[in-house]
């Protein structure tokens, strides 16, 4: 994997280093990404693991245990960042940043001081996102972290996603609610994105991940490809461990997030 940060790539922000797209005109999603080719172009599913940073014995647990291509995200408000998408990065794993946004019970779930809300004006929301994205680098693109009420919102979410591809970077739509209008934006602005298809342990029991994976397996194969989201569980991080190894025998790859952007059906 290049390394990271790639200097031609970075811009000095007010807090901290920010993506940019190269004068050269190459992308952070691109350049940070796992490499991927598979020549018998099976179906592809992405896995990622959310919410590592905060607990180092979780995030250890997922950099070391899980197959190089399972991508992980990690939470902005996390200690040791950099140190942490350094190791992952050097296992192989491609790294996206979770956006902290607004979810439709706010404040019963709190996503956090930086969050993106949609009472914020679009300016006090761009210095928020620039907040978060300066907290580390090497990352591919963004993926919301709750959200529910923020995605649900083009007026709010739009000039989100306007500035996330501006600095060359993929977003990856959790659909944490069902009224998300991500995928719609994403077209619009045409721009690199991805949709979860499932979380895989809601319920966080090996019969449960089994099924969940079963069922993107299922949706690969007739959509050409899958995204599912898990949590650094320990039964996660085993089911994935052990639904990984007989994966190419069932004529499935296991892919990062950066080779699905755009090929999953609109919806």
């Amino acid at each position: 994997m290049a390394p990271a940060p790639d200097p031609g790539l970075v811009e000095v922000g007010r807090d901290g280093p920010l993506p940019v797209i190269g004068r050269d005109g190459r992308q952070p999603w691109r350049v940070y990404a796992r490499p991927f080719e598979d020549q018998e172009l099976r179906p592809r599913i992405a896995l990622v693991i959310a919410s590592l940073g905060l607990s180092d014995a979780a995030t250890q647990a997922a950099i070391q245990k899980l197959p190089g291509p399972v991508t992980l995200s990690f939470i902005p408000y996390a200690n040791n960042l950099q140190a942490h998408i350094a190791a992952a990065r050097a296992a192989g794993h491609e790294v996206i940043l979770q956006l902290p946004m607004e979810p439709e019970n706010y404040p019963q779930s709190d996503p956090g001081p930086q969050a993106l809300m949609t009472t914020l004006s679009d300016s006090e929301n761009q210095e928020r996102l620039d907040w978060l994205l300066s907290r580390t680098s090497g990352y591919v693109g963004v993926v919301n972290y709750l959200g529910s009420r923020f995605t649900a919102r083009a007026d709010s979410l739009r000039p989100v996603l306007d500035s996330v591809k501006k600095r060359g970077l993929l977003f990856l739509d959790s659909k944490s609610g069902s009224r998300s209008v991500g995928p719609q934006i994403g077209r619009e602005l045409n721009m690199p994105f991805a949709v979860n298809d499932r979380f895989i342990d809601n319920e966080a029991s090996a019969v449960a991940i089994d099924a969940r994976l079963a069922e993107l397996e299922k949706i690969a194969r007739d959509n050409g490809s899958a995204v599912g989201i898990g949590f650094p569980y320990p039964v996660t991080l085993e089911r994935v461990g052990a639904w990984a190894t007989g994966l190419q025998a069932r004529g499935l790859v296991m892919a990062p997030v950066s080779a699905v952007v755009n090929r999953q059906p609109a919806r």
